[in-house]
């Protein structure tokens, strides 16, 4: 590995540093994908707890305020990501593997007997970096966990649960909560709206957009996880950090996230490449 003394690091000009950097690592589709990932969890969670928690500003400011802040969650992950060198911003395992389906690569999936190495990659920057991201929350909101006396409220400002429990029709909803996201992201990137793609600077709007929509339409059954990453990661951060006054982290629950966003993702990859989009 190259290593540079600080005198050497000042002295090389502004592009130098910068290959350098890129060379070394901190720009990259796994760092992309991590930090991306961080910021989408640090402020969607950031934006669960401020409606959630006691003594917050934002304290019952409802679901508008939850579906706005995701939606703008994923618009600055997005940036992130690409700003990393991820320039497909996936920030979602799901989405990873409806991008390989919907290619018809499946060698990049599963091989013979181990799922690829690129995608598990992938999945392991969206995962850690969705951790870091609740990690970071929880930091910011250390004061108001013990002056929040619900602890299933606290779980939800980490994790998704159903409204009504029903295991079948929870894996329906993130099922096609998540189908309409790739789907839809599809359309907007597809030669069909554009023939060559939004506006620079305007995907990560739209996509934003999508997720927001999604929220607002789809998300009141199972709080619209449609990232397996989105729910895991936190869900295991709540279970590890000594949070005052928590319960239990539904770990019932925790495979219906998993199950559903992966299978609507499988579906809707297959619907865009049989359909040419």
């Amino acid at each position: 590995m190259i290593q540079l003394t600080l005198e050497e690091w000042i002295e090389r000009p502004f592009a130098a540093r910068t290959t350098f950097v890129r060379e070394a690592g901190m720009h990259s589709v796994w760092m992309g994908e991590f930090m991306g990932t961080l910021v989408l969890v640090l402020l969607g969670n950031g934006v669960n707890a401020g409606v959630t928690l006691r003594k917050s500003y934002a304290a019952n400011s409802g679901w508008i305020a939850i579906t706005t802040g995701w939606a703008l969650a994923v618009l600055c992950g997005v940036m992130v990501a690409q700003a990393f060198g991820s320039p497909g911003a996936n920030l979602n395992p799901a989405i990873t593997l409806a991008v390989a389906v919907n290619g018809g690569s499946y060698s990049h999936v599963l091989s013979m007997q181990v799922l690829s190495m690129q995608v598990l990659s992938m999945w392991s920057a969206q995962l850690l970096g969705a951790m870091a991201g609740a990690a970071l929350m929880t930091l910011h909101y250390a004061p108001h966990w013990s002056l929040t006396p619900d602890p299933a409220a606290k779980l939800g400002v980490f994790c998704t649960n159903a409204a009504v429990r029903n295991p079948l029709a929870n894996i329906l909803s993130e099922a096609l909560g998540t189908a309409v996201l790739v789907v839809v992201a599809g359309a907007i990137f597809s030669r069909g709206v554009s023939a060559n793609g939004p506006a620079a600077g305007m995907g990560p709007w739209l996509v934003g957009s999508l997720v927001w929509g999604i929220g607002l339409s789809l998300g009141g059954t199972t709080g619209y996880a449609i990232n397996p990453a989105r729910d895991l990661g936190p869900r295991i951060v709540h279970w590890l950090l000594p949070i005052p006054g928590k319960g239990a982290s539904n770990w019932r629950y925790a495979p219906i996230p998993v199950i559903g966003d992966l299978a609507g993702a499988v579906l809707a990859g297959l619907l865009l490449r049989y359909a040419h989009l």
